[in-house]
């Protein structure tokens, strides 16, 4: 398992038809074994099939995608979104910018560089991204000298190395989370950090899916999310459609279900974790984290260890991504748009907060759990 950087949280200010519509299950079955995928990359390493998650609940529609920009485009729009899906579909994109880079070797690595530039831009806050272009980018120069279908080739085997990677280690982070949920618990997540945010299980769902593959009642209340709704849209299809009990809540309705003992544990996701153990997930998630605080509530992250940043000291140095006002003036789904504001009200959007460590139960990894969260704990797991 490599080290360093994807997992969690996001829709979009473009219309979907800024990808072209594919069509469902007419593809190879994904790397994760699910009947549904955020991201594949087709057989013959020049074309990404994405799932359009802006469309979801009321359509299942995947979009082929032939270019780098293509690739940032559904990043930045929120046709794929979560961590740990963000840098598989951005190894991917390296992967097409390398089936139509020059052939000689410098021109090559220059193609690519331009191509991981381009990709890294997209959004700022997931680790993730960063971690996944980097391994690329390292594959890339290596095989630079190599004849393009052999690189091409040898860069596709790594991305999809990547992805099957991220699938087990969110297999295994279900497991030993799930440890921690008893029979019979209410679980309470945020935004959405299931198979559609990740390489095809999850994180924070990761741990539901497991504890009820363990033989336990496991009930979900689930978070809208505003302003995109990743909960309603997402989560609660993902739950419905695996047949696990959930149920909808709006993010301000939390602590009247915590103070009426109608929340076990909180299990979320994230986008970066910092050296002393900050965690910085969708927006909202602070406000959780106190409130579970409050009621003598668990609150435990679930994220693969490429999310965890060593390099980042604190919470203070996560960049935090400031999206567009008009996500929080408007909702757009693909039953048509709603004006939620006036006309030329003013309003701000910063994507992601940050949950201090003195917060958090527990850290969950693919590499062992942390409990106390604190720096010593995530620095002992950093050798495998």
């Amino acid at each position: 398992m490599s080290t360093k950087k994807p997992a969690s949280c996001d829709q979009p200010s473009s219309s979907p038809q800024t990808l072209a519509a594919g069509h469902a299950h007419t593809h190879p079955a994904p790397l994760s074994g699910a009947s549904y995928s955020a991201v594949e990359l087709q057989p013959d390493n020049r074309t990404v099939l994405l799932l359009d998650q802006r469309l979801l609940p009321r359509a299942e529609r995947y979009a082929s995608l032939t270019n780098v920009e293509q690739v940032a485009d559904a990043i930045t729009n929120l046709a794929v979104r979560g961590a740990p899906a963000i840098g598989i579909a951005a190894a991917y994109g390296l992967v097409l910018a390398a089936a139509s880079a020059p052939e000689d070797p410098a021109d090559f690595v220059e193609a690519l560089e331009r191509a991981h530039a381009r990709l890294l831009s997209t959004r700022p806050t997931a680790v993730n991204l960063a971690w996944a272009l980097a391994r690329l980018l390292r594959t890339a120069r290596d095989a630079a000298s190599l004849e393009p279908a052999d690189r091409l080739a040898k860069l596709a085997e790594e991305a999809r190395a990547l992805h099957r990677e991220d699938v087990a280690s969110c297999r295994a982070i279900g497991v030993l989370g799930a440890l921690t949920i008893a029979d019979g618990a209410t679980v309470l997540t945020h935004c959405n950090a299931g198979a559609l945010a990740t390489g095809g299980y999850g994180t924070a769902l990761g741990v539901v899916r497991a504890a009820v593959e363990a033989g336990k009642r496991i009930r979900v209340l689930a978070t809208e999310t505003r302003p995109v709704l990743q909960g309603a849209r997402l989560t609660v299809w993902e739950l419905m459609r695996d047949g696990i009990p959930v149920t909808l809540i709006t993010d301000s309705m939390v602590g009247h279900f915590m103070a009426r003992g109608r929340i076990d544990v909180v299990v979320v996701g994230a986008d970066r974790i910092a050296r002393n153990g900050d965690v910085a997930n969708k927006i909202g998630t602070y406000g959780l984290a106190c409130l579970a605080h409050a009621h003598g509530i668990p609150f435990n992250v679930a994220a693969p260890w490429s999310t965890v940043d060593l390099g980042c000291p604190s919470g203070d140095a996560i960049p935090i991504e400031e999206r567009s006002a008009t996500e929080v003036l408007r909702i757009v789904t693909p039953m048509g748009t709603a004006f939620t504001a006036p006309e030329g009200a003013l309003a701000e959007n910063p994507s992601f907060d940050v949950t201090p460590a003195r917060l958090v139960r527990a850290i969950f990894t693919e590499r062992g759990a942390v409990s106390p969260v604190n720096e010593a704990g995530l620095v002992s797991l950093e050798t495998p």
